[in-house]
Order: structure tokens, then C-alpha cells, then sequence
């Protein structure tokens, strides 16, 4: 699965918000996904590609992929850690079915 294409700046129906309060609530509307696949380790990867179009896999490419473009260098390892919560093996031993 590719990348998908960024979305542009989103609406702001309230007129209040500056690029960094921007900033702040995307990602903690981010974080907020990560917590909840963590919590979900119920929920197979398959699953949710296959209802969503994208998994923790992709969230951890997607996540390696703008801290490149950040100047940031992270291993495919890396990156899966920072979302599974875990190294990806262990994730994989103790919860996928």
C-alpha cells in the first residue's frame, strides 16, 4: 500500500485556530490513535486493513516516513516500536492470531 497523498491544510469552521494549535490537536488526535491500537491488541492488523485501508504497519511506515522528512532517521524497527508500544516480535508472540 502507498503512502496517501497529504491531505491540504484542514478547515477551520471556528476561525480561532493558528498553525500551532493546528499542530497541537492533530497530534493529539495522533496520539489518541496510537493509545487505542495499543489498548486494542484484540483487533488483528488484517482486520483493520481490511475495513479501514490501513494498519499499524502503515501507521509505522507513514510515522518513519515524516520523521525523514523531518530530518529524523528511523529504523523500520523503530518506527514499529514507537506505535506498537513494543519491539514488533513480541507484539507479534503475544497477540497476533
Amino acid at each position: 500500500m502507498s503512502d496517501p497523498t497529504p491531505l491540504p491544510e484542514l478547515p477551520d469552521p471556528t476561525g480561532q485556530l493558528d498553525a500551532a494549535a493546528r499542530t497541537e490537536i492533530e497530534a493529539a488526535a495522533f496520539r489518541t490513535l496510537v493509545a487505542h491500537f495499543r489498548e486494542r491488541t484484540d483487533v488483528q492488523n488484517i482486520d483493520v486493513m481490511e475495513l479501514a485501508g490501513f494498519c499499524r504497519n502503515c501507521l509505522s511506515r507513514w510515522y518513519g516516513n515524516a520523521a525523514k522528512e523531518h530530518g529524523v532517521e528511523l529504523t523500520k524497527a523503530q518506527s514499529r516500536e514507537i506505535i506498537y508500544g513494543m519491539p514488533y516480535d513480541v507484539w507479534k508472540e503475544r497477540y497476533q492470531k
